[in-house]
């Protein structure tokens, strides 16, 4: 039976790309994004265009409030659409960049970081948790930052590694339903995340390049098809594992 895939914040960057993987995979994904409509609507174009179905969805993981009738409207739409009450896989993919020194971060920084990569992450998949098949998967997306250190990351960094935290307790406590989970912690990726600081900004290019083995920083299609085939029935064994994709950063 076809599997379906939620992947939030998939309307560019990694996201997408992890969006079209799964889809180039054999199964039906849904989107969510937070502003940019138009580009959502590309991608269940693209997903379409292979012959899957594919919806999208405004979601904001800063607003805990919108979770709640996001599952409801979820829950209609897997009926109408699949016939059916549940997905099988969540990869918690969405979030924003917002870098500063530990002496120039201001708490609504802090507070951005920690609602929509924390708080967000956490309340959402509760949210959703009625509506994951037994069997099903999690990916958590973190940060190769968690291991190694680069000045202006301290609060992101810190928020990922409370996510991968959080991963194993959710593999522990979601055992007891066959449902494993993992995190996906990538390396520097040349996209706009983060005001496209990797992709655009010379030195931070280079300052991660150098420090990787394969001797550049990734791209999207680096990553986007590792989530898909971790959602593979293969990969069922695979579980509370946090799995860096980073062409050997830091080493």
């Amino acid at each position: 039976m076809t599997k379906i895939a939620i992947v939030t914040g998939a309307s560019r960057g990694l996201g997408r790309n992890t969006a079209l993987s799964i889809a180039r995979g054999g199964n039906d994904v849904i989107v969510t994004y937070q502003s940019r409509e138009d580009e959502a609507r590309a991608v269940v174009t693209e997903i379409e265009a292979m012959g899957r179905k594919a919806l999208a969805f405004q979601l904001d993981m800063g607003n805990i409030t919108a979770f709640a009738p996001f599952a409801e409207q979820l829950r209609g739409a897997l009926r109408e659409v699949w016939q059916r009450d549940s997905v099988d896989h969540l990869v918690n993919n969405a979030g924003h960049g917002d870098y500063a020194l530990i002496e120039e971060t201001t708490e609504a920084q802090f507070d951005g970081l920690v609602d929509v990569h924390f708080k967000g992450v956490y309340f959402l998949t509760q949210a959703l948790l009625p509506l994951i098949a037994d069997g099903g998967r999690i990916v958590n997306l973190s940060s190769g930052l968690t291991r190694l250190t680069y000045p202006g990351y301290a609060a992101y960094a810190a928020v990922k590694a409370a996510v991968e935290t959080l991963s194993v307790y959710m593999a522990k406590e979601l055992g007891s339903r066959g449902i494993a989970v993992n995190t996906v912690a990538p390396g520097a990726i040349e996209t706009d995340f983060g005001g496209g600081a990797v992709r655009d900004n010379r030195e931070i290019n280079q300052a991660f390049a150098a420090m990787t083995a394969l001797g550049r920083v990734g791209l999207p299609d680096d990553i986007g098809p590792m989530i898909a085939s971790l959602l593979h029935e293969d990969n069922r064994w695979v579980n509370a594992q946090r799995i860096e994709v980073s062409g050997g950063q830091g080493i």
